[in-house]
């Protein structure tokens, strides 16, 4: 049963005239000096010079220094008293908005100081972040998307444009001729691009173009799109389905809808959805969505022209991808299940330098390791099978969107070796998708191609093939799971991972025969996997099995105790198609609680994941935590950050809502 309190971290908020005798006035705001305002507030409140203000400053108190209060003179000689770390973050958040606007004076709206934190968390989502996130490749915009800060010492700047793209390649050389941009040179990709192509690019690695369209003056602009963060400038694979579902809940279906288009774009021109579009993502994609995001979509403008129309194009775009990479030589296997496997040879080129030391010291010998690097990238050094197949892993990984995990970590990383329970899933998924689609609104029939025509018999028989291979090689009857398949060696691996919970997720709720296992098997499985998964902060990547039996090895950002938006999400989907609906909102809760909580004692902080053993954004293994780095206000939070607090919101009960904004913690909530 929910519980429902006073909002605890409501904390004083007085103004004041000068006087001492004078009524405390509320509705009646003071101006200030915004730049002195600022000034001063960080003076006394910042502690740790980070310029924000979080509840560490509280802990570095000195004297009057951080002690959360925080008298500010109007310019009429009025004063206003701010208390607590989130009301005083606010003022530095607002103060700075208006800095930003150039205003020298700003009269002090009250209501967004002392604003609810999960109000004011999502009002900035729809009002702010989305479009700080928002990018278009084309020629107003290329000193904005060009630039890449996993390549920060190439000095030219290359835009790449697809062979087949006449039109793309005219119109980016005349902006940049004409333009007069420096340091930019745009490319043609060859006809067919190898991955020893994109071995040849280093130092010449670039953007990728995506979709253009036409304005009501005839000339042409960039399709939209969004980044998952601030340091990115590119689109990518499958964050872009969850950023899209938060669109979508934000009403931004235009932008949703332009997702979809630039996705259509890739498979077109760039033969599938890339990882992310930069030249060294040519070799590998990242998990398949695009039918589930095109259907999303299409339900939100069904009604309008060319609905249908454009439906057609993105179903057979996600059929040319189904059929040409996913179920295709080298990802599908022998035991008729696909694996990631990312083309290619050596590091890949986006990491940054010193990332792999401690794999080339294993074979560098007496050889200083960065010289070995540069020799064996350079292909001056014989062949090292060992270390050549641990590349092949390591891009199957990148491709799987978890990079990195101790998932398939058996006698080494081993990711190629494995059919997964996410992908197939999500192939499962994008059958059904399918057959259903062309049933429902293509009369059972849809044209592919010139003189090719599927039917949904087709593609449910697919999805019939597909349940039956993954109960077969997926699933542990004696533990109750999915597990991935190393199908080298023949034998499932225990390794218990939030994505066994995707096969729940792929099926149609409203039709039994789509089910990957039966009533008492999905019991069994959610009752494992939240033993196992559910942790005070939401779902864990994965279990503490393999933490707690190696605990000298460095810990993986896609394993315990980190949670990331996508697993829940889909975990959310999961339960409630299997009718656990108790379940499904108790971890949105979780996961909901963990956002507010950090934004509201660390100045809005929006970050790519948690540690959710500890509710912490405090995430230090491997890359960091993308999101956490700011100055005064947070620009975009993270793209499926943002997301998963938009589509959470939508899952609770009222009563759960109410709950949460008053933040009580979920032990409270749910006892």
């Amino acid at each position: 049963m929910i519980r429902v309190s006073r909002f605890a971290a409501t904390a004083l908020l007085l103004v004041s005239t000068a006087t001492a005798s004078s009524a405390i006035q509320q509705a009646s705001p003071i101006t200030v000096d915004a730049q002195r305002a600022r000034r001063d507030l960080l003076a006394e409140e910042d502690t740790d010079g980070d310029r924000r203000i979080t509840r560490d400053d509280g802990r570095r108190r000195t004297g009057s220094r951080g002690d959360a209060r925080f008298e500010m003179v109007g310019l009429d000689g009025r004063t206003l008293v701010v208390e607590s770390t989130y009301h005083l973050a606010n003022l530095l958040q607002e103060l700075t908005l208006a800095v930003d606007a150039g205003d020298t004076t700003w009269r002090v709206d009250l209501e967004r100081v002392r604003e609810n934190p999960v109000r004011r968390i999502s009002r900035l989502v729809r009002t702010l972040y989305w479009d700080n996130l928002t990018r278009r490749i084309d020629a107003q915009h290329l000193d904005i998307v060009l630039p890449d800060d996993k390549m920060p010492d190439q000095k030219t700047r290359y835009l790449y444009v697809p062979d087949d793209d006449d039109r793309a390649y005219a119109y980016f050389s005349e902006a940049v001729r004409v333009g007069g941009v420096q340091g930019v040179r745009v490319e043609r990709l060859p006809e067919s691009v190898t991955p020893q192509f994109v071995q040849s690019l280093e130092g010449r690695h670039g953007l990728l173009t995506l979709a253009l369209e036409p304005t009501e003056d005839g000339s042409l602009r960039g399709v939209p799109y969004v980044v998952p963060g601030g340091r990115f400038n590119e689109m990518y694979g499958w964050d872009s389905y969850f950023e899209t579902l938060g669109l979508l809940v934000d009403d931004r279906v235009d932008l949703a809808r332009a997702m979809v288009d630039n996705f259509v774009y890739q498979i077109t021109h760039y033969g599938k959805i890339l990882n992310a579009n930069r030249t060294y993502y040519l070799t590998r994609s990242q998990p398949p969505f695009l039918t589930s995001m095109t259907l999303a979509v299409y339900e939100r403008i069904r009604a309008r022209p060319g609905a249908r129309e454009w439906l057609a194009r993105a179903l057979r775009a996600a059929i040319r991808e189904y059929e040409s990479v996913w179920t295709a030589q080298p990802r599908l296997t022998a035991c008729g299940l696909s694996r990631y496997f990312g083309s290619g040879a050596g590091p890949p080129p986006e990491v940054e330098p010193g990332h792999f030391d401690a794999i080339y010291a294993q074979y560098a010998g007496d050889m200083d390791v960065r010289r070995f690097e540069q020799l064996y990238v350079a292909g001056d050094i014989g062949p090292v099978p060992e270390l050549d197949a641990f590349f092949v892993h390591d891009r199957a990984v990148r491709e799987s969107g978890h990079d990195t995990t101790y998932r398939w970590h058996a006698q080494g990383d081993r990711c190629a070796d494995f059919v997964t329970v996410d992908l197939n899933a999500l192939l499962h998924k994008t059958e059904i998708d399918v057959a259903r689609t062309i049933r429902d609104e293509f009369g059972n029939s849809l044209e592919v191609a010139p003189g090719q025509s599927h039917t949904s018999a087709l593609w449910y028989e697919r999805a019939r093939r597909r349940r039956e291979l993954m109960r077969r090689y997926l699933w542990d009857e004696q533990h109750g799971m999915f597990f991935d398949y190393d199908f080298v060696n023949q034998r499932r691996h225990a390794y218990f991972s939030a994505t066994a919970l995707y096969p729940l997720w792929a099926v149609h709720a409203d039709d039994p025969t789509t089910r990957i296992v039966d009533r008492a098997r999905a019991r069994r499985l959610v009752d494992n996997a939240l033993r196992k998964l559910e942790k005070p902060g939401g779902l864990a990547a994965s279990a503490s099995d393999f933490s707690e039996a190696h605990p000298q090895a460095p810990p993986r950002q896609w394993d315990y105790p980190y949670g990331w938006p996508p697993h829940q999400m889909l975990a959310w989907r999961a339960l409630q198609n299997e009718g656990f609906d108790a379940h499904a909102i108790r971890l949105a809760y979780k996961w909901l609680y963990t956002i507010v909580r950090n934004a509201a004692d660390y100045n809005g902080t929006v970050p790519e994941k948690f540690d959710v053993v500890r509710r912490s954004h405090r995430v230090f293994a491997e890359y960091g935590n993308v999101g956490t780095t700011f100055a005064y206000i947070t620009r975009e939070g993270f793209g499926w950050m943002n997301a998963s607090f938009q589509v959470g919101l939508q899952l609770l009960p009222e009563h759960a809502g109410a709950a949460l904004e008053e933040l009580q913690t979920p032990e409270d909530a749910f006892r």
